[in-house]
């Protein structure tokens, strides 16, 4: 493991369709988190917005398009054991367009959920998220 020098800036995208959530289950011995499940995001890229990180990381991640992206909140996440601090930026979208497909390497697959039948375990910043509070089918925008 390499320690961070400095915190990173990320992105979780919780999309939705017909009253489900997409989530995908992290794959691969270089993925951070194997095994457990969240929504597209990823990390901010040099002159990029929150907002465009956010949209390019659905497209790249889980191969769909999306609308009517708002940002909900941001969370800080100081994990000691690992070594890490992330300040990731949750939105909300609805689901445009595309089947989700796994990236190789990232994902082993893609399925929408019910809010109140999540899959477990979930990543970190996905806990983090659902033990705050938040429903992203509750929110309307």
């Amino acid at each position: 493991m390499i320690a961070q020098t400095n915190p990173l800036i990320g992105t979780a995208v919780w999309i939705r369709k017909e009253g489900n959530v997409l989530l995908g289950k992290r794959a691969g011995a270089r993925t951070s988190g194997a095994g457990t499940w969240c929504p597209p995001g990823g990390h901010l890229e040099m002159f990029e917005t929150i907002e465009e990180c956010a949209i390019r990381e659905t497209k790249e991640e889980a191969s769909i398009e999306i609308e009517n992206i708002h940002f909900l909140s941001w969370m800080e996440d100081h994990w000691h054991e690992q070594w890490t601090h992330y300040i990731t930026f949750h939105f909300i979208a609805d689901w445009k367009s595309g089947e989700p497909q796994p990236k190789v390497d990232e994902q082993e697959e893609w399925n929408w959920f019910e809010w109140s039948a999540l899959p477990r375990p979930l990543f970190r910043p996905a806990q983090l998220f659902v033990a705050a509070g938040f429903n992203p089918l509750e929110i309307t925008r």
